[in-house]
């Protein structure tokens, strides 16, 4: 099988570090990733695992943090060398049936009871089961040996990851169902009351999808997105939201909108609730100084390793939130479904295969991940690998 194969090599990973200084994504070049044309396919772990084959991958932040040598050291202890990467994956089985892939290696994947009957993968509130099992240590598929992943033409996968996709579905819109899936579980543990002002920093793919699940799950008064560049803030207003300024101009636009004084470089009061899409040192402390007093900040960028002064999160009584995949949802109508299933119900009403801007087949992965690397200033949202064929028939560049 081919697959592009990340192994550990501390060198090659500070050459990917340094060179993607100079332009983000060219850690896939420098980097200790490599395409093997003849890679062993993973070994199935048991009777309640299958083949399948990935049609397209799509290249995730947390992905392009760890090849460009930006991800957090805390994950170490949770991965296993030498992994496949790629997590978001619509791909098919051998009896042709198309699936997407909910990449949390759970609790049933690793032989462990779950933590309560019809658990989701992301469920429970013990995370020792991702180290140990008949499995290498991971968190999800895409960052195991064992599983292998996406960024492939062959990998295996456990039964309770796969979700088949209906047939009125395009490979394109499935594609995008697990970041879809992230979103819906973000706008979810915002806990949002009806009437709320939302703030949204940053409109990137994880941005776009909760704004998206914010306006369709739950009640807000306004959403207020801030974003970067014209691909973005078109489609934040296509997906829900009710104000889209550049990055720059949130905080004023927050301030109008609840009636808040500037204190400083803070609001007095603020959105009830901010949602951090970038995770940056300064997103964190932009997000801090624009939620009011004893709101709530939702850290949804994975933010590593950043240096903030916390005084105003101690002093504001703010409740900071950290949100990862997905699991079981329960919603104010009394309903409760995994974020998997909210994200297909989305689907049917949201075009998020207009957030797929190019594909590339494995062979030009350099190229793929230089783009997604600098995505937003190329006019781009997400970009996928494509293994539907050897000759690439994705969307044009």
């Amino acid at each position: 099988m081919k697959a592009l194969r990340f192994s550990r090599n501390e060198a090659r990973y500070a050459a990917a570090m340094l060179a993607s200084r100079l332009r983000p994504g060219s850690g896939g070049k420098w980097g200790p990733l490599a395409l093997l044309d003849n890679a062993d396919a993973p070994e199935l772990p048991g009777s309640d695992w299958t083949r399948v084959h990935p049609r397209l991958t799509g290249i995730c932040g947390s992905d392009l943090s760890t090849i460009d040598g930006h991800s957090s050291r805390y994950f170490e202890d949770f991965v296993s060398f030498p992994f496949v990467p790629g997590h978001e994956i619509v791909g098919e089985l051998a009896d042709g049936r198309r699936v997407v892939i909910e990449p949390v290696l759970g609790h049933a994947a690793r032989g462990f009871e779950p933590p309560f009957p019809g658990a989701a993968p992301g469920d429970g509130n013990d995370y020792r089961h991702l180290t140990c099992g008949h499995l290498e240590p991971g968190i999800q598929t895409g960052f195991c040996e064992s599983t292998g992943g996406g960024w492939s033409t062959e990998f295996v996968a456990h039964e309770s990851q796969l979700h088949d996709v209906p047939d009125w579905m395009s490979d394109e819109l499935a594609v995008m169902l697990e970041p879809v899936a992230g979103g819906v579980h973000a706008a979810l543990r915002a806990d949002v009351s009806d009437g709320d002002t939302v703030a949204v920093i940053g409109a990137g793919p994880m941005g776009l999808v909760t704004i998206a699940a914010l306006r369709h799950l739950t009640q807000p008064g306004s959403i207020i997105v801030g974003a970067k560049y014209p691909i973005q803030r078109d489609l934040a207003e296509e997906f829900g939201a009710d104000i889209v300024v550049a990055p720059n101009e949130i905080a004023r636009s927050v301030r109008m909108a609840t009636g808040s004084f500037m204190i400083g470089d803070r609001l007095s009061g603020g959105a009830d609730v901010v949602v951090d899409a970038v995770g940056s040192q300064e997103s964190i402390a932009q997000a801090i100084g624009i939620c009011r007093p004893r709101g709530r900040v939702v850290l949804l960028g994975m933010p590593g390793v950043v240096e903030l002064d916390l005084t105003a999160l101690w002093h504001r009584e703010t409740h900071l939130v950290g949100t990862y995949t997905y699991g079981t949802e329960h919603l104010s109508d009394g309903r409760s479904a995994t974020s998997f299933e909210l994200a297909m119900e989305l689907a049917g009403k949201v075009p998020f295969d207009k957030m797929l801007s190019a594909t590339y087949p494995l062979s030009r992965y350099a190229d793929a991940l230089t783009h997604a690397g600098e995505a937003g200033s190329r006019g781009a949202v997400k970009i996928a690998f494509d293994m539907r064929s050897e000759r690439n028939r994705g969307l044009p560049r």
